[in-house]
């Protein structure tokens, strides 16, 4: 319970000391020169602690942002595939905030924050503001720091992170490759003076595979016989095999493997890394004539083709690694044709006209 004691100093000021008594917690007291503040304080004090959020507010106080996100660097990035992409945005954020509490650290000032940071010019591209995917990675990155400080450190009692809204994001970019124009990439590929190239476009246009996927394989994920290349460890966390079409199974073998390395397509400088194609791969596409192509739209050409060819959206979240069907919802509506003739049984079969 809270008690309250009123002290005279030497001053002649009146004070009021309170002391909050709880059965198996420490003694909590506080001075306060008002009466009412002091019997607020007791009354609020006393709610917390028997609803266990006291000393979590205390521990919040103890601690800085920054000091939450070395913690987090030290724990919990070593074991994420992407650190070396998070680590730059976490150091933006102990830039940013990171001399505020957890106590203290609020919604808005994490959204004034996002928004500031949208207004900053792309580091790809200085002309033009962040995109709202990039904003949207910086908000993850703090999230993932304060939901361990809420659930494993107890350092907080909730993230203000469910205030801050998300990003409004614009619907997934579909650019692919028409005939005429794969054509003429895979032809450029193959006259490149880069001895990896054809190969390395060529798998990943035929499997779908995504950049890390294709170009950092190893041979020991590759059977031959069965035509598969086996993912262990993919973005969503899942195992699944890629189907290796003849032409490239043709290439695979005829390729002369290296005794220093396991690598798929390694560096000549360095073999424990894999090749670095960004020169080669824009020189393909200069003569090429292809412009507004990235690689990663190899994928995006495979998953268009598929969706033209009568895959159903299942199908590609199978092919393409996906855990849901939002992601290749982008696609649907290139397979009209495929989608028509399931209408044209259902309705047949509505109307009495057959089986569907």
């Amino acid at each position: 319970m809270a008690a309250i004691e009123k002290r005279t100093g030497t001053d002649g000021a009146t004070s009021y000391r309170v002391k909050v008594r709880l059965r198996g917690q420490p003694v909590q007291s506080a001075t306060f020169a008002s009466l009412s503040k002091a019997k607020q304080w007791g009354t609020q004090t006393e709610a917390a602690i028997r609803e266990g959020r006291y000393f979590q507010t205390v521990e919040a106080k103890r601690h800085t942002l920054a000091e939450a996100i070395e913690r987090y660097e030290r724990e919990k990035l070593p074991g994420i595939k992407t650190a070396h992409n998070r680590r730059p945005l976490l150091h933006w954020w102990r830039n940013k905030l990171g001399t505020v509490t957890l106590a203290d650290l609020t919604a808005p000032a994490i959204n004034d924050a996002l928004q500031a940071l949208a207004l900053e010019p792309s580091e790809r591209h200085p002309d033009r503001p962040r995109a709202a995917q990039t904003v949207s990675h910086y908000r993850q990155a703090l999230a993932s720091v304060l939901s361990e400080a809420v659930k494993t450190w107890e350092w907080m009692e909730q993230s203000p992170m469910h205030r801050v809204p998300k990003p409004s994001l614009p619907r997934g970019r579909v650019r692919y490759l028409s005939d005429d124009e794969r054509e003429r990439l895979l032809l450029a590929c193959k006259e490149s003076a880069n001895d990896d190239l054809y190969l390395a476009v060529l798998l990943a246009l035929t499997t779908g595979g995504r950049q890390a996927e294709t170009m950092g394989a190893s041979w020991s994920q590759i059977d031959l016989n069965r035509a598969t290349l086996q993912l262990e460890e993919t973005k969503n966390g899942s195992r699944r095999a890629l189907h290796l079409a003849a032409p490239v199974l043709a290439l695979l073998r005829a390729r002369v493997r290296r005794i220093d390395t396991d690598l798929l397509f390694p560096s000549r400088v360095n073999p424990k890394q894999a090749v670095d194609l960004r020169q080669p791969w824009e020189k393909a596409l200069q003569a090429a004539g292809i412009e507004g192509f990235h690689w990663h739209d190899l994928r995006h050409t495979f998953a268009s083709m598929a969706a033209m060819n009568g895959a159903s959206l299942p199908e590609l979240a199978a092919l393409l690694g996906h855990k849901t069907l939002a992601m290749v919802q982008r696609y649907a509506h290139l397979s009209p044709a495929h989608t028509a003739k399931i209408a044209e049984r259902v309705a047949s079969k509505m109307m009495g006209g057959g089986a569907a």
